[in-house]
């Protein structure tokens, strides 16, 4: 991070040092944002939804995927947040186009992917959402900067300045468990610039995720502590040109189910970033990101560790060029290209689970390239709005290998996969027709590419007792969709959205069952999902009422040896789920909420063998103003204590989140 910081400050220091000429002319003020390029006038031709804020600081668990699950169609591999579920598992996605724990959404922060290059799950416990200012969720195939992997849509995080943020701001927060929370933002302007920097350390006990029936002396709490810290700095070139500078870095240690069963995820990420609101708009972006990751597995039968997953080391490098030559007032035409670069390695011990003894020495990983081309022009031709663009990735696969070495370090496997390359050309179109200023219609094409992650291709994993093997072989997952909706604005205080959808993701990857203790990655035919999306606001004085719904059909198709899949729902895909939020401001500074959430039930396992229920929680928020800078949080998660089961292998359960009251002070100082 040493680098980062001087690169920060460094870039502030044309801005606090700078002097006027005493004769030069009155000038216009120069503006810094923090942000990229606006969004195009067709934007509303694809199904958005935008939280704000006031959203992001007020959830109950104030963890980022608690605060996305508000988005209709959001979903998780599994229904457990960052506290209690295997790092590995974070795999995000929408429009029930999942099967698997890989991202098939891209994740963006300030234009920077976040995703891990190796297994393709969210760092979740490292983006804090009191750094955010705003997320914008894009359902649908991905198409602009980095779209390769947005195959069933696009998450962009923008971090906060100085305008949300007070100069001196923190918070901290005890549970009824003795669990903390603790966060702190240093947001000050620095000439015509200006810094954040954050931090957020939590840490705690856990709850028991076995089951009170199923607790054996093994048996272990889920504990975690993790933290991460950020730093960004914005300062102006010129009139129309800033500088970005960021910087994170996290580290999340965690427990599951039995003593011994640790895991780590780690990671530092670094980008600089120039931004042009000239006549000739540009967008240009580099940035570098290491990761790692380990675990530990323990039997369940002899509680002994069978699996030691030292490490996982990656490294990302990549960046975009993106300009907006000026055609005329009616066209926002963007150009631009982008490039990543990542590569991963595993190093993993296995284990006698009856005699404790190492079996064997592992080492698998690769590397990955994608090089992007994209053009998208947005034509306003009075109400309607049109848009098309193209993308061409050139994508490779290459120095795939797997090496196992015996207890007696003999050479057990030493295999050298063929590398792979390809051309992939994609495209999507929209209109959007404002009939009125209270109705709006929009229809929307798609196409997507995803490449199967290192995970996927070479690391075969245990979940005890079922072993899922990779598969070197997997071929790129491939989107087709289409979708029509409504915007409606019947009047000022009330908006709805409606989106009707249909998607197909061919070669979709997914956990194929062989037998009983047997899983393997494979291509299936595809997954076909079809659906209603639905969102809406109201705002009525002191009271807003959101709420978000999404119903899915979705269902594999399959033939060969894997028709036993054909017709069935992908695993840990629900069919139905729904968002409602009620909050009250009395006056200035307060803020009361309720969220209501529900989500139907789901399968384990791609053959429908096991269920988890269907579960319905109820969330309390509550904000009071103690004095001008100072504020009583109080916050409870699953007040009403349902059970909530997040894994059923065979009856064997784990459970989620229980019913859990937090009280603290947030703090914010502010002064310009």
């Amino acid at each position: 991070m040493r680098y980062l910081t001087a690169t920060a400050f460094l870039a502030l220091a044309p801005a606090a040092h700078a002097t006027d000429e005493a004769d030069a002319p009155p000038r216009e003020p120069i503006v810094v944002t923090g942000t990229g390029l606006s969004e195009g006038p067709a934007t509303p031709a694809y199904d958005v939804q935008r939280i704000e804020r006031e959203a992001l600081v007020s959830s109950a668990s104030g963890r980022i995927e608690d605060v996305l699950s508000s988005v209709a169609g959001f979903q998780q591999f599994r229904r457990s947040d960052s506290r209690a579920s295997n790092p590995s598992n974070q795999g995000v996605t929408l429009r029930a186009l999942g099967g698997n724990a890989s991202s098939r959404a891209q994740v963006l922060l300030d234009g920077v992917p976040v995703g891990n290059p190796f297994f393709g799950y969210i760092p979740l416990s490292a983006l804090s959402p009191d750094r955010l200012s705003a997320v914008r969720v894009t359902r649908g195939g991905g198409m602009g900067a980095f779209g390769s992997g947005a195959v069933s849509g696009t998450i962009e995080l923008e971090s906060a300045g100085p305008d949300e943020l007070a100069v001196i701001g923190g918070q901290a927060l005890v549970n009824d468990r003795g669990e903390t929370q603790a966060s702190a933002t240093l947001a000050p302007r620095l000439g015509q610039g200006f810094v954040v920097a954050g931090v957020q350390w939590d840490r705690g006990k856990g709850f028991w995720t076995t089951p009170e029936d199923q607790r054996v002396a093994a048996s272990a709490r889920a504990r975690y502590e993790s933290w991460s810290a950020s730093l960004r700095a914005v300062a102006p070139l010129t009139d129309t040109v800033e500088v970005q500078a960021s910087g994170l870095a996290y580290d999340d240690h965690r427990t599951l189910r039995f003593h011994g069963a640790d895991s780590t995820s780690s990671g530092q990420q670094g980008s600089l970033r120039l931004v042009g609101r000239g006549d000739w708009q540009f967008d240009v972006l580099g940035f570098v990101q290491a990761q790692d990751f380990s675990n530990v597995v323990i039997s369940a039968t002899s509680y002994r560790k069978t699996l030691d997953q030292a490490k996982t080391p990656t490294l990302a490098v990549g960046g975009k060029a993106e300009v907006r030559p000026p055609i005329g007032p009616d066209h926002v035409l963007r150009i631009g290209t982008d490039i990543k670069l990542s590569r991963g390695n595993l190093v993993e011990m296995p284990y006698n689970a009856g005699t404790g003894a190492r079996t064997a020495f592992r080492r698998a990983g690769g590397r990955q390239s994608d090089l992007g081309i994209y053009v998208e022009d947005d034509w306003t031709v009075g109400r309607l709005v049109l848009t098309a663009g193209g993308r061409l990735d050139r994508w490779t696969i290459r120095d795939g290998y797997y090496h196992e070495l015996a207890a007696s370090g003999a050479v057990a496997q030493d295999t050298r996969f063929a590398n792979r390359d390809g051309w992939s050309g994609n495209a999507r179109g929209g209109v959007v027709w404002n009939a009125s200023s209270a109705v709006s219609l929009r229809a929307a094409a798609y196409t997507g590419l995803r490449l199967p992650t290192l995970n996927e291709l070479y690391r075969p994993f245990v979940v005890f007792p079922i072993t899922t093997r990779a598969n070197a072989d997997l071929k790129p997952e491939r989107l087709r969709g289409f979708e029509a909706g409504v915007d409606l604005r019947p009047v000022p205080e009330w908006q709805l959205s409606l989106t009707a959808f249909d998607n197909r993701l061919k070669d979709a990857v997914a956990n194929v069952t062989l037998d009983a203790t047997t899983r393997e990655r494979q291509n299936v035919d595809a997954i076909h999902a079809r659906g209603l999306e639905a969102s809406t606001e109201i705002r009525l004085g002191q009271v807003d009422l959101s709420g978000s719904l999404s119903w899915t059909d979705a269902e594999v198709k399959a033939r060969g040896v894997q028709s036993a899949l054909d017709g069935l729902r992908p695993a840990q895909v629900p069919k139905l789920a729904a968002s409602a939020t009620l909050a009250w401001t009395p006056v200035e500074d307060w803020r009361l909420a309720a969220t209501l959430r529900h989500t139907g039930a789901q399968f384990e396992d791609d053959l429908e063998t096991d269920v988890l229920p269907a579960a319905t929680t109820l969330d309390l928020y509550a904000q009071v103003p103690v004095t001008g800078f100072a504020w009583l949080v109080l916050r409870a998660e699953n007040l009403t204590d349902e059970t909530i089961v997040t894994r059923n292998a065979g009856g064997s359960l784990d459970l989620g989140q229980p019913r859990t009251l937090w009280a603290g002070l947030r703090l914010g100082l502010r002064w310009r």
